[in-house]
């Protein structure tokens, strides 16, 4: 196997290796110098558009049309997506692999999954009328430049806000970059322009001149850390300074007169800087690495190294990582190499094995944990297997030793073989994974549609599986050619017992696509109502909708989608969805009778509920200041009422309360006195009270009030008023229905014992014997009281009564002549 040394090249006192991760990338005859390539971080994407700027050779009659073309790393076609929206000023890639294509006009293409999907957004802020000029990208945004030196910010794109940065000054911008808000002590995207002979930082509040004279410059470009930005001049010489403009680190004479084709950054150790076909990778202290190529190179910059790319290869250069520096360097002595070098030897069956062993012993746990580091950084699966080896060997000596990080360096090696391999072309180093994270490859897989591969690694590295299927489901209902049924069949047989999975998601897919009845197939295996209604909604399935709703039981959703239909439906329609399903009815009653009579009496009318519907108008009746209004409520509540038999008591009772409020609203009106709200017993009360016996007598009769209750409200009126002549007047008469006693009992707690005494003979009759005792009694008749006693033999009662008035008064003496003639024990 060759020599893992002899790709390195020594740049000042560290070194680089350029690995070679793919061949025979493009095909010969395209033209990589006459394109614009762009690529995503972490091993993503390549995207190529034919440079408009470049003529190019003329193809047969047929004029080629423009497209963006989207390829691995390896050369494999992705997806090729046609453009006909006009020039592209812009093309470049979020972290997440969305693609971002931005025309002269200010619009905005987010292409989110390799397919060619995507949401658009405008600029706006002048992008239309000045136009965009160029733009630069960040792991979550971009900053598009407009022919006016205007800066227009995109901080991300799921809900996109472009704002308008200061306004940089006056002149021609030769180049230009960007420094990621995640890297800025404002936490604000910063912009670095070069103009004239210096460099104008410009964020959202201020534009700063960085008061440079070595410009201008024809490329910048900032280190992946943002601490570090690398300018490139005319005259062919590169700097290095602090993001801060505050000191310089290096300088580098190219001694080239033709500018490069672009400079960025190896890592943040050092500067790459590439023509047609040279590449250099400049370090500090002018030092510097050769690399030459057969065609035009493009750079594509990651986190730490920088791609290649030409028609024949796709080259990976990165700075050698410091424990694979330790293990493989000419003439280390390290206890890793040593370990490395035993297990050769006993793969050759040495002696020796044994004696390096030995030899650092003492070492020995180092020596594994820096194999197993070293295997992950290795693209060889050749030295990968040794690192790995050497470091079982290692372990296998050791008494207790610690194999978590050993197994886990393992199976992500072999994750990132299966996705470096070819066919799928990701070549993540083990660095650029660990910042994705396995969940975010497995995104990549799916968006390649490499499902099968993206389930075994979920499987291996123990991640939930359900996206890949929702996705693959997705796919099928977009692109299957199968019928319909078929694909419901296959999609519900794959996913079947399968957990987690959305089949609301499949469904809208199947929607999205025009496939109506397969998303309404596939909503039934759906178990949440939650998810199904929504979308039932929107594909205008309303009475499924409303059904899966009430199967719920979710009193919520079910209100969720009959507010819905209300909207859309005419009410006579809507009302007719409700009538066959008593749960939505019932609910639309409860919520209209707090918020809403008019609905309520539009769906008692169309369900003929006539007494319910008169309940309406009745409590809207009760409810109006005046009488009027609510005497027009009543008639239409009596109406509704008039052509049924069987509510001939309700009807009867609405007109009665119709002619109550007429005549009250009369009495207010001539009397003065307010007489609206009351019952018809409290208007003839009030009537007598206020004087007024032949209104009250009129109402009586109106009211067909029964002659007991008529005599009550009289007595209880005239003993209000303390109209004493009429009450006396009263008990001339010979016969009460209501009998005397309450005659008696109203006029002396209205405190006139004379007038109640009157009543006490009348009453007699109906009292029980010794009861008219107590009665005169509590009108302070003690003579008549004892003249009752008497009557009725009670000794005791007299002497009682004697007692009470005093043996020597006048009272007294009449209550003993009286009791005289009793016969006493």
């Amino acid at each position: 196997m060759a020599n893992p040394t002899a790709d390195w090249e020594k740049v000042g006192d560290k070194f680089y290796r350029k690995i070679q991760l793919y061949t025979a990338v493009f095909d010969q005859d395209l033209e990589l110098e006459n394109y614009i390539v762009t690529g995503c971080s972490y091993g993503g994407a390549i995207a190529l558009h034919r440079d408009e700027t470049k003529l190019h050779s003329f193809r047969g009659s047929q004029a080629s049309k423009s497209s963006i073309d989207l390829y691995s790393c390896a050369g494999k076609l992705i997806r090729r997506i046609n453009w006909d929206k006009g020039s592209i000023k812009g093309l470049g890639w979020s972290d997440d692999e969305k693609l971002l294509v931005v025309t002269a006009d200010g619009t905005v293409r987010c292409y989110y999954d390799l397919q060619g999907d995507f949401t658009q957004f405008s600029l706006g802020h002048g992008a239309e009328e000045y136009g965009v000029t160029a733009c630069r990208f960040y792991g979550t945004g971009f900053v598009a430049l407009l022919s006016n030196n205007h800066l227009i910010s995109v901080s991300r794109y799921d809900e996109p806000r472009p704002k308008l940065l200061a306004t940089p000054t006056e002149g021609e911008v030769h180049s230009w970059t960007l420094i990621p808000p995640a890297y800025t002590l404002s936490r604000s995207v910063e912009v670095l322009l070069s103009i004239g002979q210096t460099i104008y930082v410009v964020d959202a509040s201020e534009s700063e001149d960085r008061m440079l004279d070595i410009g201008p410059f024809t490329h910048i470009s900032v280190s992946p850390n943002g601490k570090f930005v690398a300018l490139y001049t005319e005259t062919g010489k590169a700097y290095v300074i602090t993001s801060d403009f505050q000191n310089r680190l290096s300088e580098y004479d190219s001694k080239s007169r033709i500018t490069p084709k672009d400079v960025q950054w190896c890592g943040n150790d050092a500067v790459v800087i590439a023509w047609e076909d040279e590449v250099h990778v400049i370090g500090p202290k002018n030092a510097a690495a050769k690399y030459f190529y057969d065609g035009r190179v493009h750079l594509i910059a990651d986190h730490d190294g920088v791609r290649l790319i030409t028609n024949d290869v796709c080259d990976f250069i990165q700075k050698v990582p410091d424990v694979t520096d330790e293990v493989f360097r000419f003439g280390t002595e390290s206890p890793a190499s040593i370990l490395l070098d035993a297990v050769e030897q006993l793969e050759n069956q040495s002696p020796k094995a044994d004696d390096n062993i030995q030899l650092i012993r003492p070492n020995l746990v180092e020596a594994v944990d820096t194999c197993v580091k070293a295997a992950g950084l290795e693209f060889s699966i050749h030295w990968q297997k040794q690192l790995l080896k050497a470091a079982s060997f290692g372990k296998s000596v050791l008494d207790i030793y610690n194999s978590d990080e050993f197994v886990d360096m393992c199976e992500t090696l072999r994750v990132l073989n299966a996705v470096r391999f070819y066919e799928i072309g990701l070549p993540l180093s083990y660095e650029q994974f660990l910042r994705l994270t396995p969940e975010k490859l497995i995104r990549r897989l799916i968006n390649r549609r490499e499902y099968l591969l993206a389930l075994r690694i979920s499987s291996y590295l123990r991640l939930p599986t359900d996206r890949i299927y929702v996705h693959w489901a997705s796919q099928k209902v977009r692109v299957g050619s199968e019928d319909e049924d078929t694909i419901c069949r296959l999609i519900v047989e794959k996913l079947a017992g399968k957990r987690g999975i959305s089949f609301e998601e499949i469904a809208r897919a199947a929607y999205d696509e025009g496939r109506g009845r397969l998303a309404t197939e596939l909503l039934n295996h759906e178990p949440r109502a939650g998810k199904q209604v929504p979308l039932l909604l929107n594909m205008e399935e309303d009475e499924i909708a409303l059904d899966k709703a009430i199967e719920s039981g979710d009193s919520d959703l079910i209100f969720f989608v009959l507010l819905h239909l209300k909207k859309k439906l005419p009410l006579a329609s809507f009302f007719r969805v409700i009538n066959s399903r008593p749960v939505a009815t019932s609910l639309i009653e409860a919520t209209a009778q707090a918020d809403d009579t008019e609905l309520l009496k539009d769906l008692y009318y169309q369900d003929d509920r006539r007494t319910d519907g008169a309940n309406v108008f009745v409590r809207e009746a009760l409810k109006q200041p005046d009488s009027k209004t609510a005497s027009d409520k009543l008639t239409l509540a009596a109406k509704l009422l008039a052509d049924s038999k069987e509510t001939s008591f309700e009807l009867k009772s609405l007109q009665e309360a119709t002619t109550l409020l007429k005549m009250q609203e009369a009495f207010d009106r001539d009397l003065t006195e307010t007489f609206t709200g009351l019952s018809v017993n409290e208007t003839i009360f009030k009537l007598i009270k206020l004087g007024y016996a032949s209104r009250a007598k009129k109402m009586q009769s109106e009211f067909k009030v029964p002659e007991r209750t008529a005599w009550w409200l009289r007595l209880r009126a005239l003993v209000s008023k303390r109209d004493w002549n009429e009450l006396e007047e009263w008990s001339k008469l010979r016969k009460s229905p209501i009998g005397w006693e309450p005659f008696f009992t109203l006029i002396l707690s209205a405190g006139n014992p004379k007038l109640a005494s009157i009543f006490i003979p009348k009453a007699a009759p109906t009292l029980q014997p010794g009861e008219t005792i107590a009665m005169y009694e509590k009108c302070g008749m003690r003579v008549k009281a004892a003249e009752e006693a008497v009557k009725i033999k009670d000794v005791e009662t007299v002497d009682r009564l004697r007692n009470l008035a005093g043996v020597g008064t006048v009272e007294g003496r009449e209550i003993e002549r009286l009791g005289a003639g009793l016969k006493r024990p």
